[in-house]
């Protein structure tokens, strides 16, 4: 529904590489976290439908961009590392007590996820599954606790507990996966997986519109030609997804239709003999 190109800080520098490239004066470099939060403010403020918003590691691990999404009243599922620190499950941080000091706990309590998920005890693990694989049922390990995230951007007044997901197959030698999770507090742990497995449907929508419509065909170097062309892409994306609704087994249309958008008087469209 939203995008936008990410450019290095090497092209942000470069006046003559943008000129030739037509990137706008008033783009400047935004790290992905950034982009990412812009586009989900632009949801938010265009009224669509508010989920879950989903995040693997290399977005999740930005504390900024998990204390923005909840800002705007969202909740969200997002992939961190082992390494991320938390109160133990059972404590809390005492009050007006900010979180510890980058790569310094101060506390005999903060430990990293890891270290929570090596001390849970075996009746904390239990076998859950989520979808139908290739194969057979795709299922793993799992535990589900209440924690206290501890990093340094946290005030004492954000201090606020939070879901971790730990994933631990049981042929690994320790755990493997890591989430955070602001879901109600009475979520089901198979409902938890799911929304943390989503991840293979967004990779896989990405697959099919690179395939399927041409998402990666475009062979240009401008700016504006770029973004139009993922523009159209997944607009043809998204009428067929609307198709596929109709087509048995799946149930009936959900897709709300809209009137089309009013055109500003005299408009016409770019590139056209009136404009000439």
């Amino acid at each position: 529904m939203a995008h936008r190109l990410y450019l290095p800080q090497e092209w942000i520098d470069d006046a003559a590489r943008r000129a030739k490239a037509g990137v706008p004066e008033d783009v400047g470099f935004k790290t992905k976290p950034q982009i990412a939060l812009a586009l989900i403010r632009w949801a938010c403020a265009a009224g669509l439908p508010r989920g879950v918003v989903l995040m693997y590691a290399g977005y999740g691990v930005d504390a900024t961009l998990r204390m923005a999404v909840g800002d705007l009243g969202l909740t969200y599922v997002a992939g961190v590392l082992p390494s991320t620190l938390a109160w133990k499950p059972g404590t809390r941080p005492e009050p007006g007590e900010g979180a510890p000091k980058k790569g310094h706990r101060g506390d005999s309590d903060i430990l990293s996820l890891k270290e929570i998920a090596l001390g849970l005890k075996a009746r904390a693990w239990s076998t859950v599954e989520w979808r139908e694989g290739t194969c057979d049922v795709l299922s793993s390990r799992f535990a589900l606790v209440r924690v206290h995230v501890a990093h340094r951007h946290l005030t004492p007044e954000r201090h606020a507990e939070e879901w971790l997901l730990i994933e631990w197959p049981s042929d690994e030698p320790e755990p493997t996966k890591y989430w955070l999770s602001t879901c109600p507090d009475d979520i089901a742990m198979d409902q938890l997986v799911d929304l943390s497995k989503l991840r293979w449907r967004i990779e896989r929508d990405y697959q099919e519109l690179k395939q399927e419509v041409g998402l990666c065909h475009y062979e240009g170097r401008g700016w504006r030609g770029f973004h139009h062309h993922i523009t159209l892409s997944i607009a043809a994306y998204g009428f067929l997804i609307s198709e596929r609704e109709t087509m048995p087994p799946s149930a009936a249309r959900r897709t709300v239709l809209r009137p089309p958008s009013a055109l500003p008087q005299g408009w016409r469209p770019r590139g056209s003999f009136a404009q000439a």
